[in-house]
């Protein structure tokens, strides 16, 4: 019997995913562990897999098309099974004879790899044999994908071929992609270029919006003497297997006063205030499409190597888009941290469903008056941005005044 394959929930904030790429064309032989879709949500692109044989009988929408979740992506069954009565099912026009969506993809040939598998362009008019994947990495880091040697099926490049490329010193040269030069701008003409939205910038704007305008944002600012702190990160980086940054220090450092401040570890429920028990603290990553949020989970039973080692796997797989859905949910308290930017102090929105955020800048080398006298002191300036719904002033500047303590003095994180 003819079973439809289902858009996925692969994010807590999910509503609808976005077909990345096919890899199955109608009429392809399809195995339950296959890939057959890659599909973008608003955290990360991901696989869709489709736990069941057969073959493809049906395609619901065209890459670059969405999907609301639980919506019907693809049908699979016997070669020319009836499949009409699942769409009819779900209120959908039948499907044309070919089953293919309108402006349906080009066909995929088999896949190299379950990480990346997608349609092949001919080589016979001096284009590359790449996935768009490969082109768009190869792209971003200035390398000519001509002279790169491809590991997928028939010399397709894959995206991990470009990632590992070196070029040899006598790397030839090649005139097949000459890189195109860019055209003089007219003095006194006007121009713009329109930028459609990815589904994680969309996404970023809805929810961002409604946690700006729906929660009563207010914030508490405060300065933070560094001095011991750098003092004790060169010290633990002597003996820590993995590097300690100050974002580590300030993510156990927040997760230690969490735990003396339940309220700043809530979430507001429209009817009630859900205070958590767990302590999942998430880090904002820049990413090409906008920010994602990977979750340190259980950060206050976790040491600084620790922190320091799963923050920069989580980092890393963001950043290169193979982070997962339960590494990216789940937070309960939020960290922006901009000092790395050259960021001196900033304002962040709250990021739902947490009740606070707390906003990083710079570390800073600035004359201050001690006893009289003018001393030169690393300061770092942070900003705990508040929903006024589940949390006062005062419980937040007292949270504060823990975080305070606990970063301005690091060895009372260690006892």
């Amino acid at each position: 019997m003819a079973e439809a394959v289902r858009m996925p929930l692969l994010s807590d904030t999910m509503k609808e995913g976005v077909i990345a790429e096919w890899h199955k064309k109608v009429g392809d032989t399809v195995k339950a562990d296959d890939v057959i879709a890659e599909v973008e949500t608003d955290k990360a692109t991901m696989e869709v897999i489709p736990y069941v044989d057969g073959t493809l009988l049906y395609l619901g929408v065209e890459k670059g098309k969405g999907v609301p979740v639980n919506g019907i992506m693809a049908i699979i069954g016997k070669p020319g099974e009836d499949f009409q009565s699942i769409l009819s099912a779900e209120g959908l026009a039948p499907a044309p004879a070919n089953a293919e969506p309108a402006s349906a993809p080009v066909a995929a040939e088999p896949a190299a790899t379950v990480a990346e598998t997608a349609p092949a362009v001919s080589s016979s008019d001096d284009r590359v044999k790449a996935s768009p994947l490969a082109k768009k990495v190869a792209q971003e880091k200035g390398v000519d994908i001509h002279v790169v040697k491809g590991t997928g099926d028939g010399g397709r490049i894959i995206k991990r071929d470009v990632e590992t490329f070196a070029p040899a010193a006598e790397a030839p040269k090649t005139s097949k992609a000459p890189v195109a030069a860019v055209p003089a701008m007219p003095v006194g003409q006007e121009g713009y270029t329109d930028i459609p939205n990815s589904q994680m910038r969309r996404i970023i704007a809805q929810r961002l919006g409604e946690s700006k305008f729906g929660a009563p944002h207010f914030y508490l600012r405060m300065t933070l003497n560094m001095d011991k702190a750098i003092e004790a990160r060169k010290a633990i980086n002597d003996v820590s297997p993995v590097k300690v940054s100050f974002n580590d220090l300030i993510i156990k450092a927040s997760a230690m006063a969490l735990r003396q401040h339940p309220a700043i570890n809530s979430s507001w429920m429209g009817e009630f205030i859900r205070q958590n028990h767990h302590i999942h603290i998430g880090t904002a990553v820049a990413v090409d499409d906008g920010l994602i949020v990977p979750v340190v989970k259980f950060a206050d039973q976790k040491s600084l190597s620790q922190i320091a080692q799963e923050a920069g796997s989580l980092i890393d797989k963001a950043r290169t888009k193979k982070i997962q859905p339960n590494e990216f949910t789940g937070n309960t308290f939020t960290i922006s941290n901009l000092g790395m930017m050259d960021i001196d102090e900033f304002t962040a929105i709250i990021n739902p469903p947490d009740s606070c955020i707390l906003a990083v800048g710079k570390i800073t080398p600035t004359p201050v008056v001690e006893n009289g006298a003018v001393v030169v002191r690393q300061l770092m300036k942070v900003t705990l941005s508040c929903d006024h719904r589940s949390v006062d002033g005062s419980v937040g500047a007292k949270f504060l005044q823990t975080l305070k303590t606990f970063v301005e003095n690091p060895v009372t994180m260690m006892v």
